[in-house]
């Protein structure tokens, strides 16, 4: 099971630094389900009925969560507001904790495996989003190569210290792989504001179908396809659906050079491989076993396009 730590968890100072961004005390919190943050993500309601949504990390568990946090509070700050994203209501950061209150989103996340009218539904706010935000409203926002650089680096990094259990059909192809990792690198220019990390637990579909897009700590400058092609791994993941054929559909993915989409899994499923051998990190004992499947997921496409 996954590490979450809920409001009752937190340090009493947080909790009242949190309800003074509010500016009233809260009076109900709800663990929300997905992610991988081992802190706390709740929606909350104040004695006055006020909603917001409340996540946290903490130094001390997992720093690099931290770093994430405060990388969200930069980059969603600065969104528009016609952005299909929560709102950035205050951040606390005491050096050990920061907290993000954010709008509240009256959603739930994606049925996986994926329903055909939740998928059709994210896949029209991917391109109306695309849309909304090139060019690039976030003039700090890094490019999506300078975030994925190290992340397709995979291939490299596990050509030079193989391990014994590698795959035979990924040790038959591991050139193959790497190089078009590269390409995919390489290809990623643009200037749309791309999340970057899109997936079933980083959407949410409200009543009325509406999509919302959260969590944006690695967004970047990068091609309007990006995000598109990203989440389509998670559709591939779960089952269900023609990804092959999606691809052709999208008006974002349709035209995108065939070599370029197999190097941007092929740096993806380089990322997964070699996250998915290294020791859990701290307070993220699951997240692994979710490297591994989403790495699965992407060689069994790869393989049908690699010969």
């Amino acid at each position: 099971m996954r590490t979450r730590m809920s409001w009752a968890d937190l340090p009493a100072d947080v909790r009242a630094a949190v309800e003074s961004l509010l500016g009233d005390r809260v009076v109900e919190a709800v663990s929300q389900p997905g992610g991988w943050s081992p802190g706390t993500a709740d929606r909350v309601r104040t004695a006055g009925g006020r909603r917001a949504f409340v996540k946290t990390a903490c130094a001390a568990t997992n720093a690099h969560s931290v770093h994430l946090h405060r990388a969200e509070a930069r980059i969603t700050a600065a969104l528009p507001a016609y952005a299909p994203t929560p709102r950035l209501l205050g951040v606390h950061d005491d050096g050990e904790w920061v907290a993000l209150v954010l709008s509240d989103v009256d959603g739930r996340h994606p049925a996986t495996p994926w329903r055909a009218d939740e998928l059709d539904a994210v896949l029209d706010a991917l391109a109306a989003m695309a849309a909304a935000l090139t060019p690039n409203p976030v003039a700090h926002a890094p490019t999506a190569a300078a975030q994925l650089a190290p992340d397709f680096a995979g291939w490299h990094r596990i050509a030079a210290d193989p391990p014994a259990d590698l795959d035979p059909w990924v040790r038959a192809h591991l050139d193959e792989l790497r190089d078009a990792a590269d390409h995919g690198l390489a290809a990623l220019r643009g200037d749309t504001l791309c999340h970057i990390d899109l997936r079933a637990d980083n959407l949410l579909v409200d009543a009325a179908g509406r999509v919302t897009v959260v969590d944006w700590p690695h967004a970047g400058r990068g091609p309007a396809w990006l995000d598109t092609a990203i989440m389509l791994v998670n559709v591939e993941l779960h089952g269900g659906h023609d990804v092959a054929a999606l691809f052709r559909r999208s008006p974002l993915t349709s035209d995108v050079a065939p070599e370029t989409l197999t190097g941007v899994y092929a740096g993806l499923a380089g990322f997964f491989t070699d996250g998915a051998r290294q020791p859990p990190p701290p307070g993220l004992p699951t997240v692994r076993a979710f490297q591994r499947d989403q790495a699965r997921a992407l060689l069994r496409w790869l393989a049908r396009r690699i010969t």
